[in-house]
């Protein structure tokens, strides 16, 4: 089932062109005031929408607001709410400098240079990125020395949706259930998976529930504590012991003999099914989903995001993400979408073959990229595919 949970979050950002821009030139795509878009889609945010000398720059819910609104200018980057520029914090040049709002001075300590997705700052040549890789609102921008981490990779597009439907779209987002489903069950009836529970001989414990959550990997853990916060008294909640015990091992310890019978269980109370469906939407669905459209990509490519953070975890599927932008803009640098795509599917499958059991490729080669061969950037059914040999169809 779904494998390789890790609740380290990477955080994009800012994409722009893989060249250095010229000064005073935007990036293909963007216009004066656009929004720079990072983990979950959120923006790069003057706090509390201030217009003082030091307001702190960070990351926050993108809002539409002026705040949010960024242009270049003579390599300087200019908030449309105060022109005031992006600034280092007393010009420093060290590792952790915390960046500013500031009266727009030309110094090299407000100078910026799009290189490579990363965001280089003149005055230091080191790289804007999200303290301790946190992806809250609040988390404070700062400089660092560049290391192409996905913390240091950024989107500016002008528009944070794209055309047409979204993967949120009720009717869509049951497609991309059935989907995973179809990959990880054998099944189109992902409903029927709240019950599931074995363990499948990975090396993380028991996975279950809609999503594959593990025991060996946190979201198990997380999972069943959201669910004892709502109903203290549940079937599950005297295991959470165990499970933090089995935390990060392949362990039953504690869990067996009766673990899966209650998990069954659970699976009956409506209550835990929609605690599965939060923990779902909360760690895989929207982080990649909002993280596709700032890219600008439409329902497909939105699919293609989630179902790898489904398979590889979240900050997986930024590294895949992060490698597929170093080969082709995505439509929010003014790229291809088809392009963007292929050299997406295409890091997924190198990423799938890093471990035996996901080395069979075929959800992309036989499923994804069937529907992008089509043109299908809609993912607008009927569908017809295939996944692990089994034919399917969603119509």
């Amino acid at each position: 089932m779904i494998r390789k949970r890790t609740f380290v979050y990477a955080v994009g950002g800012l994409v722009v062109p893989g060249a250095a821009v010229i000064y005073g030139l935007l990036p293909a795509g963007a216009a004066a005031g656009a929004p720079i878009t990072g983990l979950g889609g959120k923006c790069v945010d003057v706090a509390g929408a201030a217009t003082a000398n030091g307001t702190a720059i960070q990351l926050y819910d993108c809002n539409g607001t002026a705040a949010q609104q960024w242009s270049l200018s003579g390599g300087a980057l200019v908030s449309a709410a105060s022109g005031k520029c992006l600034d280092v914090t007393s010009a420093s040049t060290a590792n952790g400098a915390k960046i500013q709002l500031y009266d727009c001075n030309s110094t090299a300590a407000q100078k910026w240079t799009f290189s490579g997705g990363e965001l280089i700052n003149s005055g230091s040549a080191k790289c804007l990125d999200v303290t301790d890789k946190s992806a809250s609102n609040g988390a404070r921008l700062q400089i660092w020395t560049c290391t192409g981490t996905s913390n240091q990779i950024w989107s500016m597009s002008p528009s944070s949706a794209p055309s047409g439907k979204d993967l949120s779209d009720p009717a869509k987002k049951e497609v991309a259930m059935e989907l995973v489903s179809a990959a990880e069950n054998s099944s189109l009836d992902w409903k029927a998976q709240y019950k599931y529970i074995e363990d499948i001989g990975d090396g993380r414990g028991y996975t279950a529930g809609i999503i594959g959550f593990c025991s060996g990997t946190g979201d198990m853990l997380e999972l069943v504590q959201a669910y004892t916060d709502t109903e203290p008294s549940n079937v599950l909640a005297k295991y959470l012991p165990a499970l933090k015990k089995v935390n990060n091992t392949d362990s039953h310890a504690g869990l067996d003999p009766n673990f899966t019978r209650d998990w069954a269980t659970a699976a009956k109370d409506p209550v835990f099914q929609a605690a599965q469906d939060a923990e779902r939407d909360r760690v895989y669905f929207n982080p990649a989903v909002d993280q596709a459209k700032a890219d600008g990509l439409r329902a497909l490519g939105q699919f293609a995001y989630y179902d790898a953070a489904v398979m590889h975890g979240f900050d997986g599927e930024q590294s895949i993400r992060a490698r597929a932008i170093r080969d082709a803009k995505p439509p929010s640098q003014g790229g291809s979408e088809t392009a963007y795509l292929q050299a997406y599917l295409n890091e997924r499958v190198v990423e799938m073959k890093k471990e035996e059991a996901h080395s069979d490729t075929s959800r992309v080669d036989t499923e994804q990229r069937v529907f992008l061969n089509a043109g299908n950037l809609d993912l607008n059914t009927p569908l017809d595919f295939k996944t692990y040999g089994d034919a399917y169809h969603i119509g």
